[in-house]
């Protein structure tokens, strides 16, 4: 097992060009939220921004419009219905956060594996459909990136959490092999794993990043830099590293106790910078 380095991150972050246009820096479509959830798909946009994504477009319910215009008015905002939608467009996708394990969810899921072809981040319910067996990813030629957390994985593969938690390396090596995916095995030291690849373990976090959303801004971290050109697996890497940087960034002015999910959104470009320069 690998540790993420520092600069192997910052090596994946090349010098923007001068003459750069937010055309140049990826198009992330975010499938999320549900009216009890309006707050998933916010985080995972804001996430999306703050990693450098060019252009993120949020497919969300009508009745949620409003809210997504105010809490992040850069947004393009779509359908929710995909058949609508020329998927040929967007660079990476981000599919579950706060989408509610219904029927409707597992149909999303499955037209987007189905239609889409680039890196597609699964995570919270997009993950408990595909568990359920109510959606399939088999045959998809998606760049699938699977962001469970212990109790999801045990889910997908069919054991207690327990046990995923009892070898997690093991797990996520499981993981990766059954959905021909890279796995993000979320938790303390998050593990990243690719078929017949290393696993590699993330050393930044702390935690108050155990808070309701900071998944969602992962996500959407992972699919801006899918979406700016990196491999999958780097930017799963990648993201998990900045994710965590940004956490204990925002810890040092809030306190482990007083850390929320937004607060590590907003401090992702700070992570970057630290790390980069720029």
């Amino acid at each position: 097992m690998r540790v993420i380095e520092r600069t192997y991150v910052k090596s994946l972050l090349p010098r923007r060009a001068k003459a750069a246009h937010k055309g140049d820096f990826g198009r992330v479509l975010v499938v999320a939220g549900s009216p009890s959830m309006a707050g998933a798909p916010v985080l995972s946009a804001r996430g999306a921004f703050r990693a450098g994504a060019g252009l993120v477009y949020v497919s969300a319910p009508y009745l949620l419009w409003p809210i997504l215009q105010l809490r992040v008015p850069e947004v393009i905002l779509s359908s929710r219905e995909l058949d609508s939608l020329d998927l040929s467009l967007y660079d990476a996708v981000v599919a579950g956060p706060g989408l509610g394990a219904d029927e409707e969810t597992a149909a999303l899921t499955e037209e987007l594996l189905r239609r889409f072809t680039g890196p597609v981040v699964l995570d919270a319910d997009a993950l408990n459909v595909i568990a359920k067996g109510m959606a399939s990813c088999a045959g998809s030629e998606a760049q699938m990136i699977l962001t469970p957390h212990a109790a999801e994985a045990g889910r997908l593969l069919g054991i207690p959490a327990a046990e995923v938690d009892a070898d997690r390396e093991a797990a996520a090596r499981a993981l990766a092999e059954k959905y021909g995916a890279v796995a993000v095995l979320k938790g303390h030291e998050t593990l990243v794993a690719q078929p017949g690849g290393a696993v590699c373990l993330n050393p930044t976090g702390n935690p108050g990043m155990a808070v309701a959303g900071s998944g969602d801004v992962l996500a959407g971290v992972i699919a801006a830099f899918a979406a700016q050109g990196m491999h999958a697996a780097d930017a799963a890497r990648a993201g998990v590293y900045l994710h965590g940087l940004a956490g204990d960034l925002a810890a040092e002015e809030t306190g482990e106790y007083g850390l929320m999910a937004l607060d590590i959104a907003e401090a992702v470009g700070r992570g970057i910078l630290a790390l980069t320069g720029r």
